[in-house]
C-alpha cells in the first residue's frame, strides 16, 4: 500500500504548518450594509483539521453579523517567512465549556477579565471551505530579486508557491 500523501494531503499540512506559524489573522465578517469588515483576532491553539477556534463576546458585532451571515474569510500574514493564508468558510457562535477549557490561554484574561466565566464568553467556529496560500521562501533580498527579474523579464516571478486546497 503506497503511503505516499496525496496532493490534497500535503496541501492540508502546509496551509496547517503556515497558520500554527502566523497565528495572528484578520476575520472578515459582512456587516448588515454589505460592508466587508475585517478585525484582528487570535487562533487558538488546536490541530488545525479544517476548522478554526476564537473566543469572543456573544454580543460583539462579528458574532451578530456570523449569525446573519456565516460567510467569513480568515487571512493569515507571516511576514517573517514571507507566507500568507486565506481561509474562506463559513462560520457559527459554537459554545462548549470543554472545548473551551482546552483551548484556553492565560493571556486571553486581557480580553476576558472573568475568564471562563466572563459574562457573554463564546467560541466562534469557522469551517474551512477552502483555503490558498502563497509561500515565498527566503530572504527578502532574495524575494526583491525575484520581482526584479520579472519586471526586467515579462515573465512571471517564480519566488514562492501559490496553491488553492479544498476542504
Amino acid at each position: 500500500m503506497n503511503k505516499q500523501p496525496t496532493d490534497v494531503e500535503e496541501g492540508h499540512r502546509r496551509v496547517t504548518e503556515l497558520i500554527r506559524d502566523a497565528r495572528v489573522c484578520l476575520l472578515t465578517t459582512t456587516a448588515v450594509d454589505g460592508r466587508l469588515v475585517s478585525r484582528p483576532m487570535v487562533l487558538q491553539e488546536a490541530e488545525f483539521d479544517g476548522d478554526l477556534w476564537f473566543f469572543a463576546y456573544a454580543g460583539s458585532a462579528k458574532v451578530r453579523q456570523i449569525r446573519v451571515n456565516p460567510q467569513v474569510n480568515v487571512g493569515f500574514a507571516d511576514q517573517r517567512h514571507h507566507a500568507w493564508v486565506s481561509v474562506a468558510g463559513t462560520a457559527a457562535e459554537e459554545w462548549d465549556r470543554t472545548r473551551a477549557e482546552r483551548l484556553w490561554h492565560p493571556l486571553l484574561k486581557t480580553w476576558f477579565p472573568d475568564g471562563l466565566d466572563s459574562p457573554g464568553l463564546t467560541l466562534i467556529k469557522v469551517h474551512a471551505g477552502s483555503a490558498e496560500y502563497w509561500d515565498a521562501p527566503g530572504s527578502t533580498v532574495v524575494n526583491l530579486l525575484g520581482f526584479a527579474r520579472a519586471a526586467v523579464t515579462g515573465q512571471p516571478s517564480r519566488a514562492g508557491e501559490n496553491r488553492e486546497v479544498s476542504y
